[in-house]
């Protein structure tokens, strides 16, 4: 009698009897196995409740855009505490009249102080969709229609040169500490974040300011980029302008080696 019926592997062996677990059958229970543990893992894990999270909710954009929302609202809180403590200082001071006009015009140079006079307001913007360069320049690159850090820094600089009394980014009032400070193509000023266009407003003499302006070896080159490629410029006089003192927290905070 022939064995060739029982011989493992013989592909005439119709009838003979499995002699041990093939590889592909054992891997595919495998699989099986895991996917229902990640399944049941899962279940557990949501406890009827949707797990899966909306991308945009993970964009760094969306979390610096609520950031700035609550730092607006701590501002204003800040300012209402403030003006209790002022309030309550004012009602019991018991200092002299020249200890009171150094402590003015010591918040005057602090910016926590409002200031009215002349002025005038200078709007950086990114160039238009499509910009393509003038006549005789070269074609432009991403960096080269945009607002800049270095813009904008040049524009306070630069007016700060001409006498400013105090200058305003778009809505906050700039102080010793404040820090102009770009992310991509979107300002971060003291805790909030912005996008063009970039509106600086000053208080002071027009036309030192307009020829500090003028005369700022950064602003001529930013002025060859808004020939070429069509950056946005412009400067409007103000006859009388009041810039609300600045409201937010003026605490140093830094770093310290840990105990």
């Amino acid at each position: 009698m022939s064995n060739s019926a029982d011989t493992p592997g013989d592909p005439s062996a119709g009838q003979g009897r499995p002699t041990g677990w093939r590889p592909a059958r054992l891997l595919t229970l495998t699989v099986f196995a895991l996917a229902g543990l990640i399944f049941v893992t899962s279940f557990n894990t949501a406890k009827g409740t949707n797990i899966r999270t909306d991308a945009s909710l993970l964009r760094l954009s969306d979390l610096i855009e609520e950031r700035s929302h609550k730092n607006a609202g701590l501002d204003e809180v800040t300012a209402a505490l403030r003006g209790e403590v002022d309030s309550l200082a004012a009602r019991d001071n018991g200092s002299t009249d020249a200890e009171d006009q150094r402590l003015k015009a010591l918040e005057a140079t602090a910016g926590t102080e409002d200031v009215s006079g002349p002025g005038l307001t200078v709007t950086l913007n990114d160039a238009p969709p499509g910009a393509q360069a003038a006549p005789g320049y070269p074609e432009p690159h991403a960096n080269d229609l945009v607002i800049h850090q270095q813009d904008l820094q040049a524009v306070v600089n630069a007016l700060w040169a001409g006498g400013a009394e105090g200058i305003r980014v778009m809505d906050q009032r700039l102080i010793s500490t404040s820090a102009v400070r770009c992310v991509g193509n979107t300002l971060i000023l003291q805790g909030r974040v912005y996008s063009p266009p970039y509106k600086i407003t000053a208080v002071g003499d027009r036309g030192r300011m307009e020829k500090a302006l003028a005369d700022s070896p950064a602003l001529q080159n930013y002025q060859l980029y808004v020939k070429a490629y069509g950056l946005g410029w412009k400067v409007d006089d103000h006859k009388e302008i009041t810039l609300p003192g600045y409201t937010g927290a003026v605490d140093l905070h830094y770093a310290k080696p840990a105990a």
